[in-house]
């Protein structure tokens, strides 16, 4: 087929994988910059200090927890660009549904809500809504 001829929804289609794959690199950054910002408020500082963030205590089963939240966006830069259509398309539904949940919950638990913070979440909540959204709308 000429390329002149393919719709903009077959180009599109073609390099799904890695705007995807781009698109969780975006929101990895977004994590751990706001994550960042927020260890350097004094509240957060010296809740770290005794060992709990908002009334949390830091411990390792948290602390796991926390990492293995953060290695979906993580996995997902990989996965997003290598896994097979059916799969990948399920698996970005997937991941960005639970990123969502997730950070919508984070509002409710930990530390202040702060205006870094909300900003951050509502750049993070939109670029998962995007991933959603295009996956569901994939087709071969």
């Amino acid at each position: 087929m000429d390329i002149k001829n393919q719709t903009t929804k077959e180009k599109l289609g073609g390099k799904l994988p890695m705007i995807l794959s781009k698109l969780w690199v975006f929101l990895s950054l977004n994590y751990i910059l706001s994550d960042l910002l927020s260890n350097m408020e004094a509240s957060v500082l010296r809740g770290l200090l005794e060992g709990n963030i908002g009334g949390i205590p830091m411990t390792q089963g948290f602390l796991l927890l926390a990492g293995l939240s953060l290695e979906i966006p993580f996995m997902m830069v990989v996965l997003s660009a290598i896994l097979p259509y059916k799969t990948n398309r399920f698996l970005n539904i997937g991941a960005a549904i639970l990123m969502i949940l997730y950070q919508a919950a984070s509002f409710f638990i930990g530390s202040d809500t702060t205006l870094h913070y909300i900003f951050f979440s509502a750049v993070e909540i939109l670029g998962n809504i995007v991933i959603l959204l295009l996956a569901a709308r994939w087709r071969r």
